[in-house]
């Protein structure tokens, strides 16, 4: 199964780093970016964060919610955010991860020449009507808030 884009985006409510249940479905009339990624406060990891933080003005101006995926902990979510002045919202998917798996976004992963269970890096747009519109499944994580940017026209 993988999703495309027009389709229905895949529902789902998980806890923020408060401890808070943020419902995807909540967010009708706005776009959502919705992205994936493996762990909190890893090199990867934190570019990509810090490249949605650099480019916060254009999503907030635009009233885009960008909402980050892990199956880290709250409180490892918190301390994330705290420590790169992240201004948006980081869910807990934890595992089998089921939210992830909704999105094809968990699964087997080759590292080092072990493979694993985890965290795909991709990344979703979902427009206002709660439809996908765009899907990135091939992420630079150094540059994927500005992809975005760059393919909403939002400067």
């Amino acid at each position: 199964m993988s999703l495309q884009v027009g389709e229905k985006a895949p529902d789902f409510s998980l806890p923020d780093q408060d401890g808070n249940v943020v419902n995807l479905s909540s967010f009708k009339g706005q776009r959502v970016v919705v992205y994936f990624y493996p762990k909190d406060d890893t090199p990867g990891c934190t570019k990509e964060a810090c490249n949605f933080r650099d480019r916060w003005n254009l999503f907030e101006e635009h009233q885009i919610k960008v909402l980050g995926i892990s199956k880290d902990p709250a409180n490892k979510h918190s301390k994330f955010i705290d420590k790169y002045q992240l201004p948006f919202t980081l869910l807990t998917d934890l595992e089998p991860c089921p939210v992830a798996s909704s999105y094809d976004s968990y699964g087997l992963k080759k590292f080092m020449g072990k493979e694993y269970m985890g965290m795909k890096r991709q990344t979703f747009v979902i427009d206002d009507q709660g439809n996908l519109e765009l899907i990135y499944l091939k992420v630079k994580a150094a540059t994927m808030a500005d992809e975005i940017v760059s393919d909403l026209n939002l400067n």
